[in-house]
């Protein structure tokens, strides 16, 4: 047993902040709280638990968890769940390095040795598709996910559905599955209408048909489609999911492991999917970090179906998965998969160096926001 000594964080391009918990013995482990868009309030959250954390056993991730969560009134929400994200996954981290085993090896042991996974490549922009689906074919991925559309309102021009399935048609024809992300950015009666037409397609999955706060909504067109729906991304806990979980329109579970509370809630997740049939596909077009530690839950998951990562990512800024990673395994892709990281902890071996030289006047990333012809705000 050893107390924690240190917690810091950086804020790092493109848009991640990384989290390092050291103990007094000098170990450390890494941590992910990125929350993009809402760095600053994040690390006002990391602030009080520094405060409240050094000299708490390193060791009792779960009561450090449970505190957390519990132990200041008012819980869950992006926020509150991203900070302990990244708390969660340093210690995990430092954990396994000190016992020298992989996570998974700590979560029961790997039931795979190898994990499928996608890219993303945009899509709402016709002009550029496939050659983005082309350079993910040429990185060893064999399955993408683009961007349905750009933002349509409650009932806009039809003529934007055909748009989209002729990209999905072309990105198709080079041979890749393919998941399809609404993002939320489409109203009702144009989702009917676009899942209509994107159904002879087999898209892989439909991602966020509606807002997650639209149960009902969800509900109603996942009974009139045989597509797969996906969603989860907005959900920050077990009890999110589990309203979604209970009125069976979801198919896909996408938690991601940076807002639902590192390691520790995923893992949860997982298993409660599990006894719904849901199958486990982790969101995360964040950091190297964030990735480690989504295989570590994807390497014990029975019903892990693939996983999201952002290698060549699409950010025009500096830093990207590479950057911040000494050793690079992780991230060699072949025939569509990724091999099981084998070494302590995370897996990966983070250049701190970079970490800290990049994250010296590194500005939060602001999200970004769209107008409708009419100049009204519109889904991002």
């Amino acid at each position: 047993m050893a107390k924690i000594s240190k917690i810091e964080y950086w804020r790092v391009p493109p848009r991640w902040l990384f989290v390092k918990i050291t103990d007094e013995n000098g170990v450390s482990g890494w941590g992910e709280a990125s929350l993009e868009g809402h760095s600053q309030a994040v690390e006002g959250c990391l602030d009080a638990w520094a405060e409240r954390y050094v000299g708490m056993e390193a060791d009792d991730i779960e009561r450090i968890w449970q505190l957390s969560y519990r132990g200041g009134f008012y819980r869950g929400g992006p926020v509150l769940m991203s900070a302990l994200s990244g708390i969660d996954i340093a210690l995990w981290d430092l954990k396994a390095k000190k016992l020298k085993v992989p996570i998974y090896e700590l979560l029961g042991g790997k039931v795979r040795d190898k994990i499928r996974v996608y890219a993303w490549i945009g899509g709402d922009r016709p002009s550029d598709v496939e050659v983005q689906a082309n350079g993910r074919k040429s990185q060893g991925f064999d399955a993408v996910k683009m961007n349905a559309t750009e933002d349509l309102g409650w009932l806009d021009s039809p003529q934007k559905l055909e748009e989209c399935v002729e990209r999905v048609k072309a990105v198709k024809a080079l041979g890749l599955d393919v998941g399809v992300d609404f993002h939320g950015r489409v109203h009702r009666p144009m989702a009917k209408q676009l899942i209509a037409k994107l159904e002879p397609q087999d898209p892989l999955f439909i991602e966020e048909p509606l807002l997650s706060e639209n149960i009902g909504g969800i509900k109603d067109i996942a009974a009139r489609t045989h597509c797969p729906i996906a969603l989860g991304e907005r959900l920050h806990s077990r009890w999110d999911v589990r309203p979604f979980l209970e009125s069976g329109c979801v198919d896909i579970l996408q938690p991601d492991v940076c807002h639902v509370g590192g390691i520790s809630e995923m893992r949860r997740i997982a298993s409660a999917c599990e006894t719904y049939d849901v199958a486990l596909a982790p969101h995360c077009p964040l950091g190297p970090i964030a990735l480690a530690a989504c295989i570590q839950v994807d390497a014990v998951s029975s019903n892990f179906v693939i996983q999201e990562m952002s290698l060549g990512i699409h950010y025009n800024v500096d830093g990207d998965l590479k950057t911040y990673l000494s050793s690079q395994e992780i991230l060699n892709v072949k025939d569509g998969y990724i091999n099981l990281p084998n070494d302590p902890g995370l897996g990966i071996t983070i250049n701190e160096e970079a970490v800290r030289s990049l994250s010296e006047g590194s500005k939060a990333w602001v999200s970004p926001t769209f107008l409708g012809p009419g100049n009204e705000l519109r889904e991002w």
